[in-house]
């Protein structure tokens, strides 16, 4: 007979779960709440109402060249980590070769250390070499912060194929290259565009390891909104802030819509 737990279990963790989530919530309500403040000054809980924040937002030059650079760095960012990214996971997949386990240490080490060591480590080695601080470096260095996931994604969907029907497609004479383009990549479809999406979300919003590699013409929005709020103190940001959430919220209830995020990660029973 499976065990039944007791009353005051059964209510009490559903009820310590939405005091969590609430507790997570409340700074989103509290910004979003002050982004309509009427005021120039981030003041809760506002006295008068406003949207002249979000027009801010969308007009302020500093913030429309910050969202161009960061659309430039996020297109080819999630695009190169996710042909790098794929090609790594069949490999550590499917391949065993020598140092296959420290390559792999090395591939997933941006997921344990800190941002800004790496973006440091970019600016020293960039000023060494004498190597100009363009959009190339900045995306190099958005690239190995995103590859870990972009790996785990595909690698992920890898788990989930069934390897008898590239068997089989094989076995009727299909080449290698054709098994690859019409069996396994349409099968990893959900995972290619769930590890990109990932990407170009993470490249989107990274800060930390930016702000040592851009510079007053490659800054990302991220970047610019650092450099604003160290300038002004009113809610523009919070409006901004809310963007940035609703955006990002709906980009991911359109992935879990579509392709289902639990697969994705493999936190469902696939079968």
């Amino acid at each position: 007979m499976a065990f039944k737990p007791p009353l005051p279990l059964r209510l009490g963790a559903p009820l310590l779960i939405c005091v969590i989530l609430a507790f997570v919530l409340l700074p989103v309500f509290v910004v979003t709440l002050a982004s309509f403040n009427d005021k120039a000054l981030l003041t809760f809980p506002p006295q008068s109402w406003s949207l002249r924040w979000y027009t801010r937002v969308f007009t302020y030059p500093d913030f429309q060249q910050g969202f161009r650079a960061s659309l430039i760095v996020m297109a080819w960012t999630s695009t190169l980590a996710l042909f790098i990214g794929t090609a790594l996971a069949i490999a550590v997949k499917r391949m065993g070769f020598p140092g296959k386990e420290l390559l792999q240490a090395i591939l997933l080490s941006p997921l344990v250390i800190p941002h800004f060591t790496l973006g440091l480590g970019l600016l020293i080695l960039a000023a060494q070499l004498d190597v100009n601080r363009g959009y190339a470096l900045v995306i190099l260095c958005h690239v190995m912060l995103v590859l870990p996931f972009v790996m785990r994604s595909v690698y992920v969907s890898m788990e989930n194929i069934d390897e008898r029907l590239e068997q089989a497609a094989a076995s009727l004479g299909a080449s290698p290259l054709k098994v690859m383009a019409t069996v396994t990549i349409p099968l990893l479809a959900p995972g290619l565009f769930g590890g990109w999406l990932f990407a170009a979300i993470m490249s989107f919003s990274e800060f930390t390891a930016s702000l040592f590699v851009t510079t007053q013409a490659t800054q990302t929005l991220p970047v610019s909104m650092y450099n604003y709020v160290r300038e002004f103190a009113d809610p523009t940001l919070a409006a901004l802030s809310v963007v940035y959430i609703a955006v990002t919220a709906g980009l991911l209830a359109f992935a879990n819509y579509f392709l289902g995020l639990g697969r994705i990660l493999n936190i469902e029973d696939t079968r």
